[in-house]
């Protein structure tokens, strides 16, 4: 890729669908922006409907030309997910791009309508069941793509599967680093079980770098964090931290950019904390094929979404 590729150099997205969850703030507000801007029809998946509406305004007075839709998910119940996903069906028969962008932060721990625990179920299990519930819009839709919005706690984060639902011990970091780590996991295993199935829908991740935003204001408003925490946010941040519009360019880049692949986590190439999208190596357990198919295996049973015909990829 070139070394300054920004939102100028997104191809042209006219005709095509894009589900955008958790769009009405942060960085899938702006990704909602972008791919607005460019044409996109976009369906705006969000569990506050009204703060969506309001979101729908606000890019609508920037992109007047917008195609715009906003429909319920919420990501902590199983039960909208597939309500959104037979809704969604309903009304489209394509789907150019699934941008899995959703996620909590850094929260204490309390559990999902389905009794997981909510980092986990939020931003990996609902994304997963959403993905296989779309799977056949998706592969009927040619050049299609799933994108993962990870995170650089990914680098640092493991699975732990004797005890996903942090039952056993909860550190409300470690475990969003393994709901981290979990998205670029599943990106990578759906992505080769799409190529093994031969289908031409690529499956990819990113992180956006070091971005303040929501997801840090409500980490600390929920959690009660400590002093230090709170100083590293307020002061470091803004020193080495980079503004939304360069931190949404990784999955930008990954989602719609002709030449970004397959199977490959993207972020900033400034030390993965600023600066343009860039290759990047994320975590030896995305190359650890038996911790893949286990991953996969486990998330199907706890969803009970069997993501046929990849699940023989």
């Amino acid at each position: 890729m070139g070394n300054k590729w920004t939102q100028n150099d997104m191809p042209d997205m006219t005709g095509k669908v894009v589900i955008i969850t958790g769009a009405n703030s942060g960085l899938g507000l702006e990704s909602t922006k972008a791919l607005a801007a460019k044409g996109a029809t976009v369906v705006m998946a969000c569990r506050n409907v009204r703060k969506a509406d309001e979101a729908r305004v606000e890019v609508l007075r920037q992109v007047p030309q917008a195609r715009l839709e906003v429909m319920a998910l919420d990501n902590a119940s199983l039960d909208s997910v597939r309500a959104f996903a037979a809704a969604f069906k309903a009304k489209y028969d394509r789907l150019d791009l699934l941008l899995n962008n959703a996620g909590v932060m850094a929260i204490p721990r309390t559990e999902t309508e389905d009794g997981f625990e909510m980092q986990f179920g939020v931003n990996h299990l609902a994304h997963f069941a959403l993905t296989g519930l779309l799977l056949d819009v998706l592969t009927s839709t040619s050049g299609s793509r799933v994108h993962n919005v990870s995170s650089s706690a990914a680098f640092g984060g493991s699975i732990h599967f004797d005890d996903l639902m942090g039952e056993k011990a909860y550190n409300r970091w470690s475990t969003y680093s393994q709901s981290k780590l979990a998205n670029a996991v599943f990106a990578t295993e759906l992505d080769r079980r799409l190529k093994a199935a031969r289908h031409d829908t690529i499956a990819n991740s990113s992180h956006p770098g070091l971005v303040m935003g929501n997801l840090q204001t409500n980490s600390l408003q929920q959690s009660g964090a400590p002093w230090s925490e709170r100083i590293i946010y307020r002061i470091i941040g803004p020193l080495i931290g980079q503004d939304i519009r360069m931190g949404v360019l990784p999955q930008l880049y990954a989602a719609t950019a002709p030449e970004a692949k397959g199977g490959v986590f993207y972020g900033p190439q400034t030390f993965r904390v600023r600066g343009y999208p860039a290759e990047q190596r994320c975590n030896n357990a995305l190359d650890d094929a038996a911790l893949r198919q286990r991953f996969w295996d486990v998330s199907e049973e706890l969803t009970g979404c069997v993501i046929y015909p990849l699940n023989n990829g």
